[in-house]
């Protein structure tokens, strides 16, 4: 709360994300717009308070118009955004994990929407920090298949609190992509996709200067990943091979134009009826 109160977004979202990266409690998000009101509200209170004490006009009128900016704070956490559902896919190396942070906090309900990173979520199958490497057997596929279930499980669990979601992930395969699709049809969510890709030079000079990331992938896992074939690809495509700043100037466009990205779309379920 702290830190959002004080525009520091970008912190804010990361240690969120970086707590449900290890505890994976996300149903507990359910409750962070409550427990962020409240002490916005105990700030506002004691700020407020602190006003009676202070001598000077000039003085008491700031601490007067802090406190309303906490209440006001508080209020806001209380009626948060609707949840959204993103996905952003491409090969090793297009960015996807620099892109999703730069989006998260604008995402959604404070602090932002956690950032659900396969790499990470891989790494703490096996029960290693995201920067530890994995052997070769780690990336099999029947790995990598749960890795997948694990990611959509996550989303569903964050939606359902009423929380957004970033996936991050590469996402080749037709049957992951359209996995998400209908979780977010299920969950009744706007569900946006993008896919970033770059030519191969730059992949490979983003790859080799790496260092202490969560991604195994080298080069040579980048060009396997290149000669294999996506599939129908439904969702927005970005040109990755600009700055990061680039690519979040046309991601962020993209993502203002609402529900018209992403593959296949469907009817979300009449939550009344369903209820």
């Amino acid at each position: 709360m702290d830190l959002v109160h004080r525009r520091l977004d970008h912190p804010a979202q990361r240690l969120l994300t970086s707590y449900l990266d290890v505890t994976w409690d996300d149903e507990g998000t359910a409750l962070l717009p409550l427990f962020l009101s409240c002490r916005a509200a105990i700030r506002a209170k004691v700020v407020g308070f602190s006003a009676q004490s202070e001598d000077q006009p000039e003085a008491r009128a700031l601490a007067l118009q802090a406190a309303r900016e906490y209440l006001e704070r508080a209020l806001g956490f209380l009626a948060p955004p609707p949840p959204r559902l993103i996905a952003i896919g491409g090969v090793s190396g297009t960015g996807k994990s620099t892109l999703a942070a730069a989006l998260a906090p604008e995402i959604g309900a404070a602090p932002g929407a956690v950032v659900l990173r396969s790499d990470v979520v891989r790494k703490k199958l096996f029960g290693k920090a995201p920067e530890e490497q994995l052997g070769p057997a780690a990336y099999c596929r029947e790995v990598t298949r749960k890795v997948y279930h694990k990611l959509t499980a996550r989303a569903a669990i964050l939606l359902q609190a009423g929380h957004s979601a970033i996936i991050d992930a590469v996402l080749l395969a037709p049957d992951e992509r359209g996995a998400l699709e209908r979780l977010a049809c299920e969950a009744g969510v706007m569900f946006q996709g993008l896919w970033l890709s770059a030519p191969a030079d730059v992949l490979e000079r983003r790859i080799a200067d790496r260092r202490s990331d969560a991604s195994d992938a080298d080069v040579s896992v980048m060009r396997r990943q290149l000669g294999a074939d996506p599939g129908l690809m439904a969702w927005r495509r970005l040109d990755a091979a600009g700055s990061p700043a680039t690519i979040f100037t046309a991601a962020r466009r993209g993502l203002a134009g609402g529900s018209d990205l992403g593959g296949a779309q469907c009817q979300p379920p009449n939550r009344r009826n369903s209820q």
